[in-house]
């Protein structure tokens, strides 16, 4: 507590006041810190289209330091709370990035809105449509890159995955004959 004493010598008595400004300015930095940053649908947004490269790395440091840690670590996948969060004027509550157990590369969110609602808030805003890839009741729908829609209880879940590459493999060493 050498700090605060310090403050309150220096500020004439005032430490109280001076100890709860500085405060509020901590507790303001960390309200900044958790704030959608203004990349938000650049970046998740055209991750999920399919329309850059899907390293996820790069997407959960991305997430890390917008929103913290991932609040879940659940099938193959990281979770992170967005709150605040839109893409294509639709809320997003979560977006999840894979882990290395996953046989794909992969980066999904959770829209709060039924899958033909996000599809046509995606058609206005970016122009991108989807096509019904089968004929069940609760049909998945797929656009040109590789982005899918998917229902997710009363909601919808968007995501572009692609496989994992595999490292490149050796040939075998050629054995010479030794005569």
């Amino acid at each position: 507590m050498m700090t605060f004493s310090l403050l309150r010598r220096r500020a004439g008595g005032y430490g109280c006041a001076c100890a709860l400004a500085a405060s509020a300015m901590l507790l303001s930095g960390a309200a900044l810190a958790q704030a959608v940053p203004t990349t938000f649908g650049t970046v998740i947004g055209n991750g999920l289209l399919c329309r850059d490269q899907t390293a996820n790395f790069y997407y959960y440091d991305y997430l890390l330091k917008a929103f913290g840690p991932a609040y879940k670590h659940d099938g193959g996948a990281f979770w992170f709370k967005t709150e605040g969060a839109n893409l294509w004027g639709t809320p997003v509550s979560e977006v999840m990035v894979s882990d290395d157990t996953s046989t794909y590369i992969f980066v999904g969110a959770v829209a709060e809105a039924t899958p033909e609602e996000l599809e046509k808030a995606i058609i206005a805003q970016v122009g991108v449509h989807y096509a019904r890839i089968d004929t069940s009741a609760f049909p998945v729908r797929e656009a040109k890159p590789a982005s899918r829609i998917v229902y997710f209880d009363t909601k919808s879940k968007i995501y572009c995955a692609k496989y994992k590459p595999l490292p490149p493999v050796q040939p075998p060493p050629v054995r010479q004959r030794l005569k």
